[in-house]
């Protein structure tokens, strides 16, 4: 199935299983309704365990654990996160935060030769931060603007990416409309001018399946707080091969070297792969319960998540417009993702209002966002548009 698919008619009872299945893994859901997963996936038992062991193995075997165990820990986290883009091990640095792959990226780039940042007003904003903050070191950053709200059209991008643009940085999905883009085509428009193309799939990664390498992108960014169910403190970057051999050097972190337990104080040879973007000692116990995570996700599939949250979004819209209110996602069923967006008076007050009910979502400026995963219910979804439209002085 591509990127975009639209789930069959079957979906929506064949993938309830998934639920009936994989609840009992995560304890948040005896007790709440949690439609938040992309402000922070549920804490699965798994991921316990896993800390556990981390916990364990450093109570047992101290320092020791690093040699015995933990690097070859790390190892497999890559490897696990790589499968979920599809891409090896060595592609992937263990990074962590967004905010952090960004910073060594951007501090790689050539901006002398070409200075332009080609970004939009739907991005999340620390991928906007990270070049307005460049601004007085020559970086001229394109903030690309929404003619509905909801989307940039590939037109837009066409037009403001010139031979001066060093990078097209952009989001997979976005976070405020939950709109998926077209992510191979604003790679080949960046390409024909020369440019380098990054996606932040924070937003995507887990709910939407993905292929980085078919994709042609050059950087992916995403992390296990949301839809990977990792928790935070552990975020990855992909990099396209030879990427890391060809950009400028920047930061230089002992992990990021060939022989980082060679400890050579007179050498510093950068290694050519993803890992020479990593910033020092991986935060392991992160690690650790992000692969509580990922062993769910690939033991789903993000295929079989894909048409599950699909169907479970539909519903929800169809719920929210059945009680009369306005959702704020993409016109075309085949360009929405698992974030569902409706306007509300009052969306700080409609979150509590929701919560006190234990009905768990978020809210943005204008905004009540819910974001159903696998785990979720038709139920679910009953329990908080009832509620939601229970507000009082809210029609």
């Amino acid at each position: 199935m591509s990127l975009h698919d639209k789930p069959g008619p079957e979906a929506s009872a064949t993938s309830a299983e998934l639920a009936e299945r994989y609840r009992p893994e995560f304890p948040i859901l005896r007790s709440k309704v949690y439609l938040n997963s992309n402000s922070l996936g549920a804490l699965g038992r798994r991921s316990l365990r896993e800390r556990r062991r981390f916990e364990r193995e450093w109570m047992e075997l101290g320092a020791s654990a690093w040699y015995e165990l933990w690097l070859d820990r790390l190892d497999e986290v890559r490897a696990a996160f790589g499968r979920t883009v599809g891409a090896p091990a060595d592609r992937i640095a263990l990074v962590p935060s967004i905010s952090a792959g960004l910073t060594m990226v951007a501090d790689a780039l050539d901006f002398e030769r070409r200075p332009r940042v080609v970004t939009c007003e739907l991005d999340f904003p620390t991928l906007l931060y990270q070049f307005l903050g460049r601004r007085e070191r020559g970086v001229e950053t394109v903030v690309l603007e929404s003619p509905d709200g909801l989307e940039v059209p590939l037109e837009a991008w066409e037009e403001a990416i010139d031979e001066r643009t060093a990078l097209v940085a952009t989001s997979h999905v976005f976070f405020t409309t939950g709109a998926i883009q077209d992510v191979a085509a604003l790679a080949r428009l960046a390409h024909e001018r020369g440019a380098l193309f990054l996606v932040d799939a924070y937003q995507s990664n887990g709910q939407i399946p993905i292929d980085a390498p078919a994709l042609d992108v050059d950087f992916l960014l995403s992390g296990g707080l949301k839809w990977l169910l990792g928790g935070p403190g552990i975020a990855y970057l992909y990099v396209r091969p030879g990427l890391a051999e060809r950009l400028a050097a920047g930061p230089l972190s002992w992990f990021g070297v060939r022989e980082p337990f060679a400890f050579d104080p007179r050498a510093a040879d950068p290694r050519p792969d993803a890992r020479r973007f990593e910033l020092g000692t991986p935060a392991t116990g992160a690690a650790f319960t992000a692969a509580g995570g990922l062993e769910v996700i690939e033991e789903i599939g993000v295929e079989a998540i894909r048409r599950r949250n699909a169907a479970l979004a539909e519903d929800l819209l169809e719920r929210l417009r059945e009680a009369g209110l306005e959702p704020h996602v993409a016109p075309a069923e085949d360009r929405r993702s698992a974030i569902v967006l409706v306007h509300h008076p009052r969306p700080a007050a409609a979150t509590e209002h929701l919560a006190r009910a234990g009905v768990i979502v978020d809210h943005r400026p204008g905004l009540v966002r819910f974001s159903p995963h696998f785990y979720n219910t038709i139920e679910d979804n009953m329990r908080a548009v009832e509620r939601l439209i229970s507000l009082p002085g809210v029609s």
